[in-house]
């Protein structure tokens, strides 16, 4: 049977008919661990019971608005999110990629409020911020981008980590008015900055800080208790002005919000910016509950764990050229050759994760897993990957 699908997505032959907590499961019966928690979004695992029972009593009492009034559940959302935070306001979409435009836009409105008619924004190699024209445009991998173009002009682009390419940047372009950035560079397989997170930050605060731009932190797959805290800038004593996210918010409702603070303040006034299904009750609702379970030991849990599964696997693939890095429960392991065949060896030993760049594997497993759990992956993926570094081909 032909599907009527567009052909977008190079799918992987099984389909899953139910979950719970880390597993999910085939119309078989068959049981896999899921490792990727539908790439960063499933944070609290599957058929999480007070999700379940959030979304299912806001669906009976009240779904959709629209913006056009006041929504209580809105506000208490955002009031939420500004006291985990340290930020001061917050716009609610629907996707991440709808967040990065947001933030996309702030940036021009406060490149113009300076005089600059042209501003422009510097971004990363290797980034990964949407599919939408605008974060297109900003990703840095000329794989998507390609067949799209002409794409959306006032980018500048230097290397994931490198402040003196930062620094050179700035001076050739004066126009500059934002960085936009991923902590951690979640797409191209856990790419950390060479200095470490805290470092990183700290050196782009100031940056920001010394030539009046905005420092905007895409947290879309770093965000939501991924890393050990609530956003991955937690990590360090600073405060971005702009914070994107998504993905874990609403623990596979989708919802996305923009977060700013200081002189992203008031940026935008009515009329500027909108969504028809932002912020819906029934969104609103299902991320305050999200929220409740991540700070209520899913977080610390996170960072637990994490740190557990990555000095396992160093341990048990110290006899291989294969580097761990990451934070919390956003885990890449590096492999010395690519591994077209390791995605489906993985799946038929019950694991699911994500290849990224060829050679670089991403565990992104729930937030809640547990030791046992963490340990059965730990098995299933010393397993596979030991058997393919061990063949002929891989050597």
């Amino acid at each position: 049977m032909v599907s009527a699908v567009m052909p977008t997505y190079l799918r992987q032959p099984v389909a899953f008919v139910r979950g719970q907590g880390v597993w999910l499961y085939d119309a078989l019966g068959h049981a896999y661990l899921d490792a990727l928690s539908g790439i960063a979004v499933c944070g609290l695992g599957h058929a999480h019971p007070k999700i379940t029972a959030a979304l299912a009593e806001q669906a009976a009492t009240l779904i959709h608005t629209s913006n056009l009034y006041q929504i209580p559940l809105q506000d208490e959302l955002a009031a939420r999110l500004c006291q985990i935070s340290g930020m001061q306001q917050v716009f609610f979409c629907n996707s991440g990629a709808e967040a990065n435009e947001a933030a996309l836009k702030l940036a021009r409105l406060h490149g113009h409020r300076r005089g600059i008619t042209a501003p422009e924004v510097l971004v990363m190699e290797q980034s990964f911020h949407g599919r939408t024209m605008a974060t297109l445009a900003a990703t840095g991998n000329p794989k998507v981008q390609r067949g799209f173009a002409p794409l959306m002009p006032g980018f500048v682009r230097v290397p994931f980590g490198d402040t003196q390419a930062i620094n050179q940047a700035l001076e050739q372009h004066p126009q500059i008015v934002a960085i936009l950035v991923e902590p951690i560079q979640g797409e191209s397989g856990v790419r950390m900055p060479d200095q470490g997170v805290n470092d990183w930050l700290h050196q782009l605060r100031t940056l920001c800080d010394t030539h009046n731009l905005l420092l905007m932190l895409d947290e879309i797959q770093t965000g939501n208790g991924r890393t050990g805290r609530y956003f991955a800038y937690q990590h360090s004593a600073m405060l971005p002005d702009v914070v994107t996210t998504a993905k874990g918010l609403g623990n596979g409702f989708p919802i996305g919000a923009v977060l700013v603070q200081g002189k992203a303040v008031d940026l935008f006034s009515p009329g500027m910016h909108g969504s028809t299904f932002g912020g819906t009750p029934l969104a609103c609702r299902v991320a305050l509950a999200t929220i409740e379970q991540i700070c209520n030991g899913a977080m610390a849990n996170a960072e637990e764990q994490g740190a557990y599964i990555q000095t396992s696997l160093r341990q048990r693939l110290r006899t291989f050229d294969v580097e761990i890095t990451g934070l919390g429960l956003m885990i890449g392991v590096i492999l010395p050759k690519d591994a077209p065949t390791l995605v489906d060896a993985a799946r038929k030993a019950g694991l699911l994760f994500a290849l990224s760049s060829g050679n670089r594997i991403r565990l992104l497993p729930p937030l809640i897993i547990t030791k046992e759990e963490a340990d059965l992956l730990i098995d299933r993926l010393t397993a596979v990957v030991s058997a393919f570094l061990n063949t002929p081909e891989a050597q």
